[in-house]
């Protein structure tokens, strides 16, 4: 099953760090980020998820909760998890998956279906697919989408930039450019006609018919 942008994130049930979990009943009403790892006790993963630990506080300001995942069972994730505090100098206290039948990455099509059914006897170089990151609404809805290779450690800062923009422009009628961060001036989107631009946003510049720039709405 290929996954895209606005499908509703699978649902399942696994094992995790923190105890068993019910995908959806877990998300609650909130925002989550899932980030998945090919391989315990690799180096690039072992930076992302101290990386991670290190920013959970400004997830958690942006209501979103963060949940990992690694091919590899749950009891392999607490050893891993004092690796991750040496080499970072921070704790994992968010949820792992463990995903030792490969079920999880199957199921957001990160493996394919004929990967096998166990996690034992495979090297990261055969779970090289599953280093994606998920953003789901609080609708269940996938929001983005971002996959990353082995060898190129993930920007954890751009993913919190994408939930800005994702919960600002899912409030109003605007979208951000490129580079765009908190607080910069943002796009009115087409649906959006210059006398109703007035009203909304009080004033904007036109840059081109079809590209008008504003302040970040703060309401």
């Amino acid at each position: 099953m290929s996954l895209r942008i606005n499908d509703i994130a699978p649902d399942f049930t696994a094992d995790t760090t923190q105890g068993p979990i019910s995908f959806h009943e877990w998300i609650g009403n909130g925002w989550a980020v899932l980030f998945s790892h090919p391989k315990n006790f690799t180096p690039v993963c072992t930076t992302e998820l101290g990386a991670m630990a290190g920013l959970a506080g400004e997830f958690s300001k942006r209501g979103a909760k963060v949940i990992g995942i690694s091919v590899d069972p749950v009891e392999s994730h607490a050893k891993w998890k004092n690796d991750i505090k040496t080499a970072t100098g921070f704790d994992v206290e968010y949820p792992l998956i463990g995903d030792k039948d490969l079920k999880v990455a199957k199921l957001y099509d990160m493996l394919p279906a004929g990967a096998g059914e166990s996690s034992e006897g495979r090297t990261p170089a055969d779970n090289a697919t599953v280093r994606s990151v998920f953003i789901i609404g609080p609708d269940k809805k996938i929001k983005l989408i971002l996959t990353y290779p082995m060898t190129t450690g993930r920007n954890f800062n751009e993913i919190l930039r994408a939930i800005d923009s994702i919960q600002l422009t899912a409030k109003h009628q605007v979208a951000t450019p490129a580079n765009w961060n908190q607080g910069e001036d943002v796009i009115i989107t087409a649906a959006v006609s210059n006398e109703d631009a007035i009203t909304r946003f009080g004033s904007f510049d036109t840059v081109l018919p079809y590209l008008r720039k504003t302040k970040q709405p703060t309401a």
